[in-house]
């Protein structure tokens, strides 16, 4: 019996025409990360797992942000689902770096470093 294959990356158009923005970070189904949030001086970080990440459509951005008069340089532009300590988080922010090891966003005033949870003995 074959393994299974895995899903191609999303390329090219995303909904409504616009471009889909590929997270260069590798994300596995049921991967260990490590996220930093930031608010100003203060930083904590934890283990999240079961992270998800899609870019959010211009029609959702325009029904949550855009009718509300936030301008285009602070609208999300993609959700975020993980879980911590058990529990589940939605968050909506803005892709502020986009690196092979780690994926940042900002959401409000605070932001969400995301980075593969490597164990200190590997």
């Amino acid at each position: 019996m074959a393994g299974c294959a895995k899903k191609p990356p999303r390329h090219g158009r995303g909904k409504e025409g616009q471009t889909a923005m590929e997270i260069k970070m590798p994300i596995k189904t049921y991967g260990n990360y490590l996220v930093s949030i930031r608010h100003g001086e203060e930083e904590n970080r934890e283990r999240c797992q079961q992270l998800r990440i899609r870019q959010l459509s211009a029609e959702e951005q325009q029904k949550a942000y855009k009718d509300q008069g936030i301008p285009g340089e602070a609208m999300p532009t993609h959700q975020i689902t993980f879980y911590d300590f058990g529990c589940k988080r939605i968050i909506e922010g803005k892709l502020m770096e986009n690196e092979a090891d780690r994926a940042v966003f900002r959401v409000k005033d605070k932001d969400y470093a995301f980075s593969p949870f490597i164990p200190k003995g590997a």
